[in-house]
């Protein structure tokens, strides 16, 4: 960062133009929509936490419907509504107005160096554990028709043969042949949709007589075949049972949360930012969790089950014959398979992003052995472990990215120079919060477990205050100013192709705009329909015009990137050509 020049990685970054923005049912709402309808997320809302590994029955008796349907419903109505608010908007926000990526966007919370590790390499890592969670029950889905007992799946080698070719098949797919994957992904998330559907059509008839103390007292106890009775602890209370649906979905959320940045940056203006969460993460999350709500509440208020077992996919071969539930299992495996895919993809671009040098074939097959030893060793089944850590790691990460976006006046300030202290000490407190059940078991400190409600939602408001309070006295860095030479070339002539704004606009002769320093280091992109076209007299600065898209459209290029000090002013002569294409 020293005479103001930025690593690589950032320098080298072009923002998303304009002329790739679309309409937010065609691309946010969609994509988190086919995120929440993954089976593995809306299986484990009715159990949270299991007794016995993969068997469907909750460690807590009456797992999230102890206290009925209600309650149930309003807990994941708040937790939807967490992940959209304190989760997604601002890094949506930031995303749509810089047109940048995640591991570029967080410069300004991390720093330039820093942001190389966090957001970036973090974001890269974690979608192993994703990979490995996706193996891990696949694999149990494609086993299961094959074992009487559940519970035997885990452990066996089919199982683990199964998930280890799937990890494997899914990380090389993911960074070989993403576009064969990505032809059909859009509509496999109508499988799962069709088959949520399918199980509370045929389960509605005894949603009424669903009687909550009923379903409590058959799970207060458990026995394994071939095992020995295991009892549940007491049915939660109204607010723990809202406080752990808070715990699981925000868990499960967070990271895509973070990744709202990247998403959104193909959203046109803040109107399709929120629109796009509301629909596809708060609406989505409710409708997939709570159709999964209103399937138990109905098989046992049919009859048609009273073992105690929570988890809808176990419940399938009892609702319908166990043939059509096998089949339902395969689809909802199949469907899981582009989203293997994906991650793969995400940590590949990630490392090739911030680790130029390094093949992805070489740091996506080493993170595909770290993903398939956690699921064969059963860590990637823990669903409530594996969202606290998630939790833990990124709930301080978009806490700290609200507290900078308000502190700079709702704009991404620029990258800052080196470490920026305020976000690291942020997260690392905030991961301790919200770790706080793994840090309980280290001998000597169980009595922490317990003490922290919600951890990655409390781990979102220490980041948040924590960035804020060390920001105001004095441990944020600055956004590095640019060398004398460049901040001398201030004048610069472009042309405007009319066709990114949709026609002529009436724009004064001069117009003077705040450059963050990062767009002076990237080279102009290939002018063509819909983006910037640019003549610069200066070939020494030659910013990525297609930044200036979305704010000049609206003529509100000031207001979004102007007036902060370290930025260097450059004043632009803009003249209109061409005539509304």
């Amino acid at each position: 960062m020293a005479n103001g020049k930025l690593p690589d990685y950032i320098a080298s970054a072009v923002p998303n133009p304009a002329a790739n923005r679309a309409a937010w049912y065609k691309n946010t709402a969609q994509t988190y929509a086919g995120i929440m309808l993954w089976f593995v997320f809306w299986q484990q809302v009715p159990v949270l936490a299991e007794l016995v590994k993969d068997t469907g029955v909750s460690k807590f008796a009456g797992g999230a419907l102890a206290q009925g349907l209600g309650v149930a419903f309003l807990g994941l109505i708040v937790a939807a509504l967490i992940c959209h608010f304190l989760f997604y908007l601002v890094p949506g926000l930031l995303g749509m107005q810089t047109g940048l990526p995640l591991y570029i966007v967080g410069t300004s919370t991390y720093g330039a160096q820093g942001g190389f590790l966090m957001p970036g390499v973090l974001m890269g890592v974690l979608q192993f554990g994703w990979l490995a969670v996706n193996g891990y029950f696949a694999g149990f889905l494609l086993c299961r028709p094959f074992f009487d007992d559940p519970s035997q799946v885990f452990g066996s080698v089919p199982h683990a043969l199964v998930a280890s070719a799937w990890i494997v098949l899914g990380a090389f797919i993911g960074v070989k042949g993403i576009q064969y994957v990505a032809k059909v992904a859009t509509f496999m998330p109508l499988i799962p949709l069709v088959i949520l559907i399918i199980l509370f059509v045929s389960t509605v008839g005894g949603v009424a007589d669903f009687d909550s103390q009923a379903l409590a007292e058959a799970g207060k106890e458990f026995t394994p075949e071939g095992g020995e009775a295991v009892t549940a602890a007491a049915p939660l209370s109204v607010f723990g049972i809202i406080a752990l649906l808070s715990t699981y979905v925000v868990g499960f959320f967070a990271t895509a949360g973070a990744a709202g940045t990247d998403i959104a940056s193909n959203n046109r203006d803040g109107r399709d930012v929120q629109l796009g969460g509301l629909a596809g993460i708060a609406l989505a999350t409710v409708v997939a969790g709570g159709l999964a709500l209103l399937i138990v509440a109905g098989a046992y208020g049919s009859g048609k089950v009273s073992s105690g077992v929570v988890q809808p996919t176990m419940l399938m071969d009892k609702i319908f014959s166990k043939g059509t539930g096998d089949v339902m299992m395969y689809l909802l495996a199949i469907a899981a398979f582009p989203a293997a895919c994906f991650s793969s993809l995400i940590a590949a671009n990630s490392f090739k992003a911030t680790m130029p040098k390094v093949k992805p074939l070489y740091s996506c097959g080493l993170g595909a052995i770290v993903a398939i030893v956690l699921a064969i060793t059963g860590w990637a089944g823990r669903a409530i472990d594996v969202f606290q850590i998630i939790g833990a790691s990124f709930g301080p990460v978009c806490g700290a990215m609200m507290a900078d976006y308000l502190l700079a006046g709702r704009k991404w300030p620029g990258p800052r120079a080196g470490f920026n202290m305020a976000g690291w000490i942020s997260w690392i407190v905030g991961f301790a919060v919200g770790a706080v059940e793994f840090i309980a078991k280290i001998p000597g400190l169980e009595q922490v477990s317990g003490k922290v409600p919600c951890p990655p939602v409390a781990a979102f408001i220490v980041g948040f205050i924590l960035y804020a309070i060390l920001a105001k006295v004095g441990l944020q860095s600055r956004c590095p100013r640019l060398p004398q030479s460049n901040r001398d070339a201030r004048h610069q002539t472009m042309v405007i192709d009319a066709a990114c704004f949709g026609g002529p606009r009436s724009f004064s002769p001069e117009v003077e705009i705040d450059l963050p320093p990062c767009y002076t280091a990237a080279t102009t992109p290939p002018a063509r329909r819909g983006t910037l076209n640019a003549v610069p007299l200066e070939n020494r600065q030659r910013p990525a015009l297609a930044w200036f898209c979305a704010t000049l459209a609206n003529g509100r290029a000031v207001q979004y990137h102007g007036g902060h000090a370290d930025t260097y002013r450059v004043r632009y002569a803009f003249s209109m050509i061409g005539e509304k294409r």
